[in-house]
C-alpha cells in the first residue's frame, strides 16, 4: 500500500511491514517517508495555503460530506482493516468507523458556521465612531501525529477539523497501524481538495521529529504519551501545540448509585480494546457499604468476558498491540502484588494477550494507580465519604475525565465543581466520549481541546478590522 504525498500515492526506498497483533500474520506492506518526502509535503502544503484559505464553506462542506458518505459505503471494509492491524475486536472497530463518520458529519456542519464577530468600539471616548469586525483565519500548516489505538477516528479528529478550518495538514499515523489511514487517503484523493492540502506519511520517529521542530508548521496536534508529548512541546518553538496525553481515569460509585448500571458500564470501560484507551476506566472507588457486593459481582462478570480472535463477531476481548506492552502490564501488576495488593481476577499473560485483571488493596504510589496502565487492569478500592473519593481521584499527575455514579444531586454538583479533570461524566464511565464534545485534560493529561468545533477554533486565529463606522442616510 503506497503512502499519500501531496495528493498522489508514492513508494519510497523503505518498506514497512504491518503485522496482525493477534496471530502475527502479515497484514500488508507499505512504506516509510524519509526526509525528502517530508520536505516535499511541507512545500506542497505551503503552496496550498492560499487555495485552502479561499475554499468557500459550501465547498468544504461538500468535501467533508463526500468523505463521510464514502466511509459509510465502505464501513465493513474499514472495520476489518482496523481489526487486522490493531487487534481491536470487530464490534469495537465497527463502532470506531461509525464515530469517524459522525466526526466528518460534524466537521461538515461546523464548516458552515465558522466564527465571526462584530464589536462596537465606542465603550470609551477613544473608540467614538469606530467599529470592529473579527474574522478567524486558518492558522497555517497543521502537523498531526496520531496513535495506534484508534487508527481511524483519532486521525480523523485532526484531518476533518483541518479541512473545515482551511488548513493544510500533514498526518503521521502510528507506524503500527498506518493502513486504515492510508485507506482513508484513497477516499480523500477522490475529492477536489488542492493537491498539497493533505499528506498522510508513515515515518520513523527521527523523521517525524521534523514535524515538531520545523518553523514552517504553524500548529502541532499530538495524541500519545505524556513523556513524548511534553518533550515535543519543549522542542516546538513558537508554533501552537495541542496535546492529548491520556490518563488514569477514576470512577466513583456512590451509595445511591444504580449498582447494575455501574457494574455494566465499568466492565466495558475497563476492558474494551484491552484497556488501550486514553480514558480507560483504571481506578474504581466504591462506597464502603456496597463495596463487597460490587467487587463480588464485578469479578464474576470479568470472568465471563469472551476472549479470542478479534475478527469474530462475538469476541469482546483480545490481545494487546504487542508483547512488549503486555510484558510491561505484567510487570506493573507484579509490582503491585509484591507491594501488598490482592489479585481479584486475571493476572495471567500469554504472548501479547493479558487477562482482564482486577486488583484491590492498592496504594496510590503503585504504578497501576499512579501511571497510565494502558492495558486491561483496573483497581477497586472502598471509600467512606464522597469528598474522600474525589480527593483520591485528584491525587496524581493526570486529569482527563472521571465518571461518577450517583443519584444524589449534591454529589453530582460537588463532583463537577471539585474534580480536577477536563470532563465529569455522570452515571457513566470516563470512557464515554461523543465526537462533538470538548475533549482534553489538565495536568499531565494534555493541553488544549479536541472535539470538532474546539479543534477548529484551535486551528484558526482571530484578526480584527477596525474602521470608522458608516452612518447611512435612508
Amino acid at each position: 500500500m503506497d503512502i499519500f504525498l501531496a495528493g498522489r500515492f508514492v513508494k519510497t526506498a523503505t518498506e514497512h511491514k504491518v503485522f496482525n497483533p493477534y496471530d502475527g500474520s502479515l497484514v500488508d506492506t507499505t512504506f516509510l517517508a524519509g526526509t525528502a518526502e517530508l520536505e516535499e509535503a511541507i512545500e506542497a502544503a505551503r503552496e496550498a495555503l492560499g487555495s485552502m484559505r479561499e475554499l468557500s464553506s459550501w465547498k468544504r462542506y461538500e468535501v467533508l460530506m463526500y468523505i463521510r458518505n464514502r466511509l459509510l459505503e465502505l464501513r465493513d471494509e474499514f472495520a476489518r482493516t482496523i481489526t487486522a492491524e490493531s487487534g481491536k475486536p470487530l464490534r469495537y472497530a465497527l463502532g470506531e468507523v461509525d464515530r469517524s463518520i459522525q466526526t466528518f458529519t460534524v466537521a461538515a456542519e461546523e464548516a458552515k458556521r465558522l466564527p465571526g464577530e462584530y464589536l462596537s468600539l465606542d465603550w470609551t471616548p477613544a473608540g467614538e465612531g469606530k467599529e470592529g469586525i473579527v474574522r478567524y483565519f486558518p492558522v497555517g500548516i497543521v502537523a498531526g501525529i496520531a496513535p495506534f489505538n484508534f487508527p481511524l477516528n483519532l486521525a480523523v479528529h485532526k484531518i476533518a477539523p483541518a479541512i473545515a478550518a482551511g488548513c493544510p495538514i500533514i498526518l503521521k499515523p502510528s507506524s503500527t497501524t498506518p493502513l486504515t489511514t492510508l485507506k482513508l487517503a484513497a477516499i480523500i484523493s477522490e475529492t477536489n481538495l488542492p493537491a498539497g492540502s493533505i499528506s498522510i506519511l508513515p515515518m520513523d520517529r527521527t523523521t517525524g521529529n521534523s514535524l515538531v521542530t520545523d518553523p514552517r508548521i504553524a500548529l502541532l496536534s499530538f495524541t500519545g504519551s505524556p513523556e513524548v508529548g511534553w518533550k515535543m512541546k519543549a522542542a516546538a518553538g513558537k508554533k501552537k501545540v495541542l496535546l492529548e496525553l491520556g490518563g488514569n481515569a477514576g470512577v466513583i460509585v456512590g451509595k445511591s448509585a444504580d449498582l447494575q448500571l455501574a457494574l455494566e458500564k465499568c466492565l466495558s470501560g475497563a476492558f474494551s480494546y484491552s484497556g488501550q484507551v486514553c480514558i480507560h476506566t483504571q481506578r474504581i472507588f466504591v462506597h464502603k457499604d456496597i463495596f463487597y457486593e460490587f467487587s463480588y459481582r464485578f469479578a464474576a462478570m470479568v470472568n465471563q468476558i469472551r476472549s479470542g480472535d478479534p475478527a469474530l463477531d462475538d469476541t469482546a476481548f483480545s490481545s494487546m498491540i504487542d508483547e512488549a506492552n503486555a510484558i510491561r502490564v505484567e510487570n506493573w501488576v507484579n509490582e503491585a502484588l509484591a507491594g501488598g495488593a490482592r489479585l481479584v481476577s486475571g493476572g495471567r499473560r500469554q504472548g501479547s494477550w493479558y487477562a482482564p485483571t482486577v486488583l484491590t488493596n492498592t496504594r496510590d504510589e503503585m504504578l497501576v494507580c499512579s501511571r497510565e496502565v494502558f492495558g486491561p487492569v483496573v483497581t477497586l478500592e472502598p471509600f467512606d465519604g464522597f469528598t474522600e473519593a474525589v480527593q483520591r481521584i485528584n491525587n496524581g499527575r493526570f486529569g482527563l475525565q472521571a465518571g461518577v455514579f450517583t443519584n444524589d444531586i449534591q454529589e453530582m454538583d460537588f463532583a463537577f465543581a471539585n474534580l480536577e479533570v477536563g470532563g465529569v461524566i455522570i452515571n457513566d464511565v470516563p470512557t464515554f466520549r461523543v465526537d462533538h464534545m470538548p475533549y482534553g485534560g489538565i495536568k499531565d493529561s494534555g493541553l488544549g481541546r479536541e472535539g470538532v468545533k474546539y479543534a477548529i477554533m484551535e486551528m484558526m486565529e482571530p484578526r480584527i478590522l477596525v474602521k470608522q463606522r458608516t452612518n447611512r442616510q435612508f
